[in-house]
């Protein structure tokens, strides 16, 4: 699927971050599986990249763990401004992918049913397929309620700012549907995402606390 440079349009579907970027050209997206592991010199100066980049537009880099669930807890992270529920995001991604055979088998060198079946145990690296199904999920099977009542929807945008050398933007586009919100990750050296924002829509659990002092 080819990328589509943000437009103003699509700028107005989350704002801060949106806007920001929206002058940057974004690269083609091919779903793929995991393929590469960059060596650890690589690997530093990747990350050293694209700290610049997030530094260089004012955002701010959510880091969640690197326990193998970091795609899905980057975008539970997004959804539902917690990583916490990485578990749920992996398990509807695996529904779209079990459902939607057609649509990503070509980009999958083995077969099927077992890439699926391994992208639904925990601890398994998420990959380029998973994303555009992240993006494809339509809103009558991505729509869920968390135990507090909130009704979260997927339909969106996947916006990656990475530390590619060509290009810092990849855009994840759905295919069936124009995209509702947009959700920012960053990508790192094709081994790690976090959850980008602009400070002012920075959930406050991640604002430094203030310091009150007594005298």
């Amino acid at each position: 699927m080819i990328a589509v440079v943000l437009s103003e349009e699509y700028a107005k579907l989350d704002g801060a971050v949106a806007k920001r970027l929206s002058s940057l050209p974004s690269i083609p997206h091919v779903p793929r599986v995991n393929t590469f592991i960059p060596t650890l010199s690589d690997a530093s100066l990747d990350h050293q990249r694209l700290l610049q980049r997030i530094n260089a537009y004012g955002l701010v880099e959510v880091k969640v763990s690197g326990d193998g669930n970091c795609q899905f807890r980057a975008l539970s992270d997004q959804l539902y401004r917690s990583p916490e529920h990485h578990k749920h995001v992996r398990k509807d991604i695996v529904k779209q992918l079990k459902k939607n055979r057609s649509l990503y088998e070509s980009y999958v060198p083995m077969r099927y049913k077992q890439y699926y079946k391994k992208m639904s145990k925990i601890g398994e690296w998420g990959d380029h397929v998973t994303l555009q199904a992240a993006a494809d999920k339509s809103r009558k099977c991505s729509s869920c309620i968390l135990q507090d009542g909130t009704l979260f929807q997927y339909e969106a945008k996947i916006c990656l700012l990475t530390s590619f050398r060509d290009s810092c933007f990849v855009e994840i586009v759905p295919r069936q549907q124009p995209p509702r919100r947009e959700l920012w990750l960053s990508f790192w050296s094709e081994v790690h995402y976090n959850s980008i924002y602009e400070y002012r829509d920075l959930p406050n659990r991640y604002k430094p606390k203030k310091k009150y002092w007594l005298f």
